[in-house]
């Protein structure tokens, strides 16, 4: 019978202070921003299943993107664009949006593990992308995510009350006049490249845990929604810059040790919030 043992690296700050784990701080402040701010219209928008879904729409993308020599966030962003704008043209209500997420998904998950038994490196790469490989990320992939955030801000300054107005009550916002169809475009767009630069910290199985989880949380400690976002990127930058901490200290894959710190303070304050009640 085999036994887990947990060890301790007492030169943890050494490894703290390593180029990798420079760049890994910094794409997670960059990933905690974004995935922060659009958690928040997520979970006010029920879309939570199209996010979490659009992770496996651009796998494959990235197998695809493997197979032609190709960065595999390019293929990953290309593919979850396109599955988000295809989503967000067909569903126009929240039960529409259910069916062609669900038939999207299940086509992009079959193309991918198609386009993985073509290469022995796509297969290779599987477990980077379905879980996860934040050490690895490179200088060039940081300044992606930079400038993606400074899209993202300059985007969301422009559109934030019409899509806060149509993610809080899309039917009052319709008889107002605001453009439905272009917000569920334009929101599934953006989330889209969020999933594009939070994939290599957590992988494409375990997204829930910084876009949707920290943001659910700070719906429960937050009364407004700008708070929420703020407190939701906190939460998600916490979450990952202490799960690379503790993975320095105790050897273990930081994916888990991010998604499960995520989770805590989500149990912690849906304990807190019953014994409230």
């Amino acid at each position: 019978m085999s036994t887990i043992n947990f060890s301790y690296d007492p030169e943890w700050l050494d490894t703290l202070s390593a180029p990798f784990m420079t760049n890994a701080f910094i794409a997670g402040l960059c990933i905690a921003l974004a995935a922060g701010v659009m958690g928040y219209f997520t979970i006010a928008r029920r879309s939570t299943f199209a996010a979490h879904a659009l992770a496996h729409i651009g796998l494959p993308g990235a197998t695809g993107a493997v197979l032609l020599g190709l960065p595999v966030s390019l293929g990953m962003g290309v593919f979850a664009l396109g599955g988000a704008l295809v989503i967000g043209a067909l569903g126009k209500r929240v039960s529409e949006r259910e069916i062609a997420t669900g038939t999207v998904l299940a086509f992009a998950t079959g193309l991918g593990l198609f386009f993985a038994r073509l290469s022995s490196s796509a297969s290779q790469q599987m477990q980077s992308i379905l879980f996860g490989s934040i050490l690895t990320i490179t200088t060039g992939q940081i300044i992606g995510f930079a400038v993606f955030d400074v899209l993202l801000l300059a985007l969301l300054a422009i559109i934030y009350r019409p899509l806060l107005f149509s993610s809080l009550d899309e039917q009052v916002a319709q008889a107002k006049g605001v453009p439905i169809g272009l917000m569920n475009v334009a929101f599934m767009a953006i989330m889209a490249g969020v999933i594009t630069i939070a994939v290599p910290a957590v992988g494409t199985l375990l997204i829930f845990a910084l876009v949707i989880t920290p943001a659910a949380t700070a719906n429960i400690l937050a009364g407004s929604p700008f708070k929420a976002m703020v407190i939701a990127s906190v939460l998600c930058l916490v979450s990952i810059w202490a799960g690379l901490v503790l993975s320095a200290m105790f050897p273990a894959p930081p994916s888990f040790i991010i998604v499960m710190l995520s989770t805590l303070f989500w149990a912690i304050a849906k304990a807190v919030e019953t014994m409230r009640k």
